[in-house]
């Protein structure tokens, strides 16, 4: 009988373990091999290239536009989370795509990326 509760706890302590790890991961922010994909699933590459000019800026001219800037962070995460108009290479205006994750974790990953390039 005492085994049997032993052994209970121990299931549930390891069920517990496992509950914590996936949760934990759900709440990651993505990491920096994760950005690109998501982007590319999110229909950003169909307007950014990253070293090519295509309906908007390349990833590398973003990069190049805010290098420096103290709150070039700030800039992309609200241009990709409020659709403001935007300008695009052809002179016409369009609102920019709004990005399905509001995790702040997350977005901070994806603005660090395109300033990585």
């Amino acid at each position: 009988m005492k085994l049997d509760i032993i052994n209970s706890k121990l299931v549930g302590l390891a069920a517990a373990a496992v509950a914590m790890s996936v949760s934990a991961h759900a709440f990651a922010a993505l990491s920096d091999s994760d950005v690109e994909p998501y982007l590319k699933k999110q229909g950003c590459f169909k307007c950014h290239a990253i070293d090519k000019t295509k309906k908007g800026p390349s990833y590398k001219k973003i990069a190049a536009d805010l290098k420096g800037k103290p709150d070039a962070e700030a800039k992309i995460i609200k241009n990709i989370t409020t659709g403001p108009k935007v300008k695009l290479e052809d002179g016409t205006e369009d609102e920019h795509k709004i990005i399905e994750t509001k995790d702040q974790g997350d977005l901070k990953a994806i603005a660090k990326w395109v300033l990585s390039h």
